[in-house]
Order: C-alpha cells, then sequence, then structure tokens
C-alpha cells in the first residue's frame, strides 16, 4: 500500500510542524517514508525540512539532518538511524514534517511517499538493501565505570549518525578514548535511537552516558540522564521549555541551555538561545564553550566569547548557573579543534554521580591544563568550585588559591569577580596563586586561563559567598 502527498510550503510555514496520518493494516512489516523537496538551497542558504515520526503508541524516530532527501526504513529488527526498530503496531500513525528553514522568496515543494509493505512482500524481497542500524531495545547506564571519586575528564554534547553527524556510535566512541576521556555523553539531535548501543560501550575506566540535544526553532537544550524522548515541540511564547526544565531536574536529569549565542537563523536554525522566559529563567547549567574557542567562521567567531558574557550578566543577575563545555563533535575533525572538555570531581565515574557534581558546579572546564581553585576562612570554612562559601559574622576576607599545570608559553592567569578582572598574570607552566578577597563586597568569583592571544585556555566554575 503507498500514499503520496504533495504540498508547497512559503516563509510563513517556517517554524511549524506538518503531520500527515497514515494508517498501517495488521500485515505490515516494513515501513518506508520518503520526503523530497526543493529548492534545496537558496543561494548560499538552505532549506530545512526534518522528519518525527510516531506509531499509535508515541516516539518512533527522528532525522534531523540536512539534505532535501530522506528516507526512513523499519521493520521488526532494523531502522533507519535515527529512527526506533520493533514491531509495527497497526493503526493511525503520524509522520510530522519539521518546517526548521524556509527561505523566500520561491515556495518550497515537497513529496512526501508513504509505503506499507506485507508479509508476503517482504519474503519476496528479502534479498534487498536494508536499513542501517539494528538497535538494542532498552538502554541501561547504571553501569560503574569507576567505583572511586576522582576528577574525570569528558565531553557533554556529541552528535553521530543518528541525527546530522557523520559517524556512527562506535567511531564516537573510539574517538573520545582517543582523546584519554573519561566519559562521553551521546546527545543527538530530537532522538533516543542510539542511546541503548551507546550504552553498551562503557568499560571499566571509560562512562557513556545517554542524552539528547532538543533541537527546538528557538534555541538547543542537552538533556543529560534523558534515556527517554523529549517533546521538543514548544512555542518560543509561553512556559514550555520552563515546564520541561523542571521536569528533568525534578527526575535527576540535567537541563543544559546550549551554545546560546551562535549565529542563529539562517546560518545555523534555531541555534541562538531566544526563549523569553528562559532569560535563563529556571535554567540551572549553560554551555559556555562550545567547539573550539573561536568559531570557524566569522558568522560564528565569538559564539564563546558572547556566551561567556551572557553567563556573566546572569551570575551578576544573581542566578547561580553552572558552566559546562561540549565539543558539539559531528565527524573527526570537532576534535582535531582542541574543544573545551569538562573536568569533574565525582564521587564515582557513573552516570548518577556525574550527573549529581555537574549539579554541584564541581568542575572546571579545559581543552587541555589542569585548572583547580578553592577558597577558604580564616574560621575554617571552605569551598571549592560551585559551591557557596558562608562568611558568618567575622571581617569578611577570604583565601583564594588557584593551582595549575600543563599551562603554554606565555599563558595567563585571570581573577575574575563580579565580571571584572581583578587580576592578569602571566604564568609558567605548573604553578599556584592566593588572593586575599573581601567577600562581604562580592558575589562571585572566577578563574580563567588565557594564550597569550586572549584565547580560553581552562576556566573554573564559580566560587559563590554569602
Amino acid at each position: 500500500m503507498q500514499q503520496h502527498v504533495a504540498h508547497s510550503l512559503t516563509e510563513a510555514d517556517v517554524k511549524r510542524h506538518i503531520s500527515h496520518e497514515f494508517e498501517v493494516p495488521a500485515t505490515c512489516r516494513r515501513l518506508t517514508i520518503r520526503l523530497h523537496f526543493t529548492p534545496a538551497k537558496v543561494g548560499n542558504l538552505r532549506n530545512m525540512l526534518t522528519l518525527t515520526l510516531f506509531d499509535p503508541t508515541g516516539f518512533r524516530g527522528a532525522g534531523h539532518r540536512g539534505g532535501n532527501e530522506h528516507v526512513v526504513e523499519i521493520d521488526a529488527v532494523h531502522a533507519t538511524p535515527g529512527y526506533l526498530p520493533g514491531p509495527l503496531p497497526s493503526g493511525r500513525w503520524t509522520v510530522q514534517i519539521d518546517t526548521h528553514m524556509i527561505l523566500p522568496p520561491e515556495p518550497c515543494h515537497y513529496t512526501l511517499t508513504i509505503s506499507t509493505e506485507d508479509e508476503s512482500r517482504q519474503k519476496a524481497s528479502e534479498q534487498g538493501p536494508e536499513p542501517t542500524v539494528a538497535t538494542p531495545a532498552t538502554p541501561d547506564f547504571t553501569r560503574i565505570a569507576n567505583p572511586n571519586p576522582g576528577w574525570y575528564r569528558g565531553d557533554l554534547h556529541s552528535h553521530t549518525i543518528h541525527s546530522d553527524a557523520s559517524w556512527d556510535v562506535p567511531e564516537l566512541v573510539a574517538a573520545a578514548r582517543a582523546q584519554g576521556l573519561d566519559f562521553l555523553a551521546l546527545t543527538d539531535h530530537n532522538t533516543v535511537s542510539p542511546l541503548a548501543e551507546v550504552a553498551a560501550l562503557t568499560t571499566d575506566g571509560f562512562l557513556t552516558l545517554g542524552g539528547q540535544e532538543l533541537t527546538t526553532f528557538w534555541g538547543h537544550a542537552v538533556c543529560l540522564g534523558a534515556h527517554e524522548w523529549v517533546d521538543w515541540r514548544v512555542t518560543r511564547a509561553g512556559d514550555g521549555m520552563t515546564t520541561i526544565a523542571r521536569q528533568l531536574y525534578a527526575n535527576g536529569r540535567l537541563y543544559i541551555i546550549a551554545h546560546p549565542k551562535d549565529v542563529g537563523d539562517p546560518y545555523c536554525t534555531g541555534c541562538r538561545w531566544v526563549y523569553p522566559e528562559m532569560m535563563p529563567g529556571a535554567a540551572r547549567l549553560v554551555e559556555v564553550w562550545n567547539g573550539a574557542w573561536l568559531g570557524p567562521h566569522e558568522e560564528d567567531r565569538n559564539k564563546n566569547v558572547d556566551g561567556l558574557a551572557l553567563w556573566y550578566e546572569w551570575l551578576n543577575q544573581g542566578h547561580r548557573l553552572i558552566a559546562t563545555a561540549g565539543s558539539d563533535v559531528h565527524g573527526p575533525s570537532g576534535y582535531a579543534v582542541h574543544p573545551g572538555f569538562n573536568v569533574v570531581y565525582a564521587e564515582a565515574l557513573s552516570e548518577a554521580a556525574l550527573l549529581t557534581a555537574l549539579a554541584a558546579g564541581h568542575l572546571y572546564l579545559s581543552c587541555g591544563p589542569m585548572l583547580d581553585f578553592t577558597a577558604d576562612t580564616a574560621a575554617g570554612a571552605q569551598a571549592m568550585m560551585g559551591d557557596t562559601l558562608q562568611i558568618g559574622s567575622g571581617a569578611g576576607t577570604v583565601t583564594l588559591t588557584t593551582n595549575w599545570r600543563d599551562a603554554p608559553m606565555d599563558a595567563r592567569i585571570r581573577l575574575v569577580a563580579d565580571g571584572d578582572v581583578l587580576e592578569d598574570l602571566g604564568i609558567s607552566d605548573t604553578g599556584m596563586l592566593e588572593w586575599e578577597v573581601s567577600a562581604r563586597n562580592t558575589k562571585w568569583c572566577v578563574v580563567e586561563m588565557r594564550s597569550v592571544q586572549g584565547d580560553m585556555l581552562a576556566l573554573t566554575n564559580p566560587i559563590f559567598f554569602g
């Protein structure tokens, strides 16, 4: 059985979810969906339509990737990357076209073809090409890769062929291990289809975490510990994103605003954070270091510079946000540009322990050097990154200590308090500095390590004063 739909879209249809319902008979053993649209580009910019699929019970997959030709194939055992294999329940299904970008002036014409293949036809065509991925049914992220407390380095933002990257799950994991990382979070766009596969690749000493990147029309958010699909279809106005964030936090997951100052439409559709109620609203974490410190293109060159400034602004407004980094890697070249990683002090190398440590802010960000930051008072109170140091009724003088190693030649250390640079000193490759500050006049402090050109090399999370 085959169903064919043809339609035209204009600029007025951008940022919509266009649903097409269809019936799957009880005899169906294979489902094929094809989307084709033209034009693929207008000048140097691309139109972007993606697919999300629902069976009668709920989410069945998504293909968030570029190109103007999308093919989805699903049967009981295999599925196109981004989609979930398994039985094909009879009843009403919905394929949704997500219109991320439709560029003027000409209309965007699309055709959608839905084919259901019954058991007899499937047997006759068994020698034909099959979809490309077989996925275990249930992800298990409970394994402990190392039971000991310590500092663990890892990546919180990565992609595979299950969305818009060029490599598969084993290739990504192998590349992360080659970087010497202790953990990796897989966060494909708007799907959970690779999570069972990546969960199985945890070993002693190397941990994989489950997640997804909510790739919405008005901003992206990395969800860590979210093993089931999160419905990202919210409006710009209203409290949809607030509700998602609060539900994730309440269930022990993490919600991280991703690359909030990325270039955005039409170059990177939906990449800039523009939710009015989430500036930062209910968000408790923000990705301030995405990929290389300086972006590869003129349009996004300063996305991290501007993201850092936004974080400092939010901190000065009284929002105690934790900063994270993510390679946002989509293939081998992503690790070659020396992105920032997260160095986390956790009670164990497990998903649960890392999520707890990240929520507490017990981490610094680095593309290589080690950087630590602590505070203590004469009365014996102590704090590490992410903590609030209670000053009490004393004089309020605090000793701040930073230790580092593996700093490159001509690197500099900056002490930043409430967004102002208090010290900017040249350093050797290994060392320690102490400062005495009046915490009664200070809300928060961080330490930056920068190159002689001013690029970020390492960045601590704040110590707050209360």
